[in-house]
C-alpha cells in the first residue's frame, strides 16, 4: 500500500476526526475516529475511497434529522437504516 498523493510507502493507518456535510446540505457533522491514511512524507491525511463510500451511503440511508453533531465512525455505521440498501447504486 502506498500514498495516493505521492506514492510513498511511508504511511500509517489511523483514526482521526473528519467533518462531513449531510447529503441534503442542511448541516455538517463531526465523525470522530474515522479510518484514514496518513503519509509521513507528504503530510497528507485522507480517507480511502471505501471509507468515503461507506460514510456517504450510510448518510443517505439513515434518518439524519436526529443525527448528533458529533459521533464516532462506528456509532454512525451502527445507526438503523430506513432502507436496507441504496437502491440507486447500480454497480
Amino acid at each position: 500500500m502506498c500514498c495516493e498523493w505521492c506514492s510513498s510507502k511511508n504511511i500509517i493507518k489511523e483514526a482521526v476526526p473528519a467533518f462531513w456535510e449531510l447529503p441534503d446540505g442542511t448541516k455538517a457533522i463531526e465523525i470522530r475516529e474515522t479510518p484514514c491514511i496518513s503519509c509521513n512524507d507528504c503530510g497528507m491525511t485522507y480517507q480511502e475511497e471505501e471509507t468515503i463510500e461507506q460514510i456517504e451511503e450510510q448518510l443517505l440511508l439513515i434518518n439524519t434529522e436526529t443525527l448528533e453533531k458529533s459521533l464516532t465512525f462506528d456509532e454512525l455505521m451502527k445507526k438503523p437504516r430506513l432502507l436496507k440498501r441504496n437502491y440507486f447504486k447500480f454497480d
